[in-house]
């Protein structure tokens, strides 16, 4: 088993590139891909559940967008996308889901399995799908938006955090493998962003700009981090777990 022995890694510049976003369509997805247009990657797969959603990227950026089929939900979409997509450098998994339910709501396995399709089993199902192409293609960089929830569970977002945990486990072992084929892993550790999925769940007044998680995206790749808090709270949250995310989940402790 081998590990890098730090969160630093090879600076990754999107410019010129072929990248491939999930959940494209609105949200922090819709601002990744303005964010890799303006800094200059050449064509963007708009992975988009219903075609018809990537139109506004379209008219906004021409032929510079390729809208794709993918339902984090059905591997066959997956696995079609890759197909069909060979050329992609980048891959950024920002699809997801969150559902409301607390530890003891009646509904929080059904809801927690539905998280953990997508959430987790989507994002190995599509790291499994372009790792493989990511390699013949130099390496490139895989991109997991993930959460501040992933490192502390809020109670009435228990099954979200979980599965989010649980992604963010997945990213950390994606970084080691994948180490070996020269693919740059970047975490991205958002806390509340103004989209559709924050819409009415009292963080207005915390909410900010999916712009600011997008740019810090390009950033970290510019910087080859592997953990990437975009914004004010998901930065104070990194402030105090940089100490163990450099000495514990950075290092090579199988050394």
């Amino acid at each position: 088993m081998t590990s890098t022995n730090s969160g630093i890694g090879k600076p990754y510049d999107v410019q010129g590139k072929v990248v491939l976003v999930t959940g494209a369509n609105r949200g922090i997805g819709k601002a990744i891909v303005d964010s890799l247009i303006k800094h200059g990657a050449k064509k963007v797969y708009a992975a988009v559940r219903t075609l018809d959603s990537a139109k506004p990227l379209v008219e906004a950026y021409g032929d510079k967008i390729t809208p794709i089929h993918v339902d984090m939900e059905k591997p066959g979409t997956i696995t079609a996308a890759a197909a069909t997509a060979g050329d992609v450098e980048v891959l950024i998994n920002n699809a997801g889901i969150l559902e409301l339910a607390a530890p003891l709501a009646e509904d929080a396995i059904e809801k927690f399995s539905h998280e953990l399709n997508v959430n987790v089993f989507g994002l190995i199902h599509i790291a499994q799908a372009f790792a493989p192409i990511l390699k013949a293609n130099g390496g490139g960089a895989l991109v997991q938006l993930n959460s501040v929830a992933s490192l502390k569970n809020f109670s009435d977002f228990t099954t979200y955090s979980a599965s989010k945990a649980a992604a963010y486990s997945i990213t950390q072992g994606l970084r080691d493998t994948l180490d070996e084929q020269g693919t740059l892993v970047v975490s991205v550790h958002p806390g509340p962003i103004k989209t559709d999925m924050t819409d009415g769940l009292g963080f207005d007044e915390m909410t900010e700009s999916p712009t600011l998680v997008s740019e810090a995206i390009i950033e970290g790749l510019s910087a080859g981090q592997f953990h990437v808090f975009p914004d004010t709270m998901a930065k104070q949250v990194g402030e105090q777990y940089e100490n163990f995310a450099k000495n514990i989940v950075e290092a090579n402790l199988m050394e």
